[in-house]
């Protein structure tokens, strides 16, 4: 009885594996096949881009590779980026922080703040200080993403700095810490440059108290510092008045108390 189990179950395991082989088989062909067409020049770009599709949940090492790989073909980089977030690729993704291309690593520094990983939070706030504005705002971008406290102390050293990014952080900070995001916005209000102080009247205006109403009555008093068309660029952006938001900030805490 006990030969005929144990023959039994030998004959179960060779029918299974019999089974599985050529599966296995297959798949790693059909893996392969797709592989190949990411690089094919002789096809057209959107071909290329649906081979990206496909390969889409896998996480072996070499569609890995290749998805690193990727990233420096323009017509691949934000399929590639999006497949390596999926694969869970947190440490190519994070060597692509690296990357000579800009764009590639935007791309990256996005992607990995959506993991709310602490350990790359450091890499991320380096990123945030990028020359490259895509790059610093990118990674912005990714550190927004955090939902815990523990992003707070990198949002605040950012939001100490001003400028764009320093901007874009405290108007997350604020979310997160007010207390913190107002500290720093009693800071930011003597800047000279007109959107850190907009930015600062803004979380006053929120989280302020009576104790910042003096600082803004004398910003209101004044209606000379505006933002000119030559200071807008291309002249897109409507003018800006920081004597009327500072009455609005005002307003905002005397309805409060």
């Amino acid at each position: 009885m006990k030969t005929s189990v144990r023959t039994f179950a030998v004959c179960v395991t060779a029918f299974t594996m019999a089974a599985v082989i050529p599966t296995r088989v297959a798949f790693a062909a059909e893996n392969g096949a797709l592989l190949d067409r990411l690089f094919d020049g002789k096809i057209t770009a959107t071909q290329r881009i649906n081979a990206c599709f496909e390969l889409r949940g896998k996480a072996d090492a070499e569609t890995i590779r290749a998805m690193s790989r990727a990233l420096d073909d323009p017509d691949l980089l934000a399929c590639a980026a999006d497949n390596l977030r999926i694969a869970s690729a947190v440490e190519a993704l994070q060597h692509a922080l690296s990357n000579d291309n800009p764009q590639v690593r935007a791309a990256a520094a996005r992607q990995l703040g959506s993991f709310e990983k602490p350990e790359l939070l450091e890499a991320l706030s380096i990123a945030a200080r990028d020359q490259n504005a895509l790059v610093a705002t990118n990674a912005l971008a990714g550190l927004s993403q955090y939902r815990e406290p523990v992003v707070v102390p990198y949002l605040a050293g950012l939001a100490k700095m001003g400028g764009m990014i320093g901007d874009m952080a405290i108007e997350r900070l604020a979310q997160l810490d007010s207390g913190g995001a107002l500290s720093i916005a009693r800071d930011l209000i003597g800047s000279s440059q007109i959107p850190d102080k907009l930015y600062a009247m803004r979380v006053m205006g929120s989280f302020g108290d009576a104790s910042d109403l003096p600082g803004l009555e004398k910003i209101a008093a004044s209606d000379s510092e505006n933002l000119t068309r030559h200071d807008r660029g291309f002249g897109l952006m409507p003018p800006i008045n920081l004597s009327r938001a500072a009455k609005a900030a005002m307003a905002s805490i005397e309805s409060r108390n």
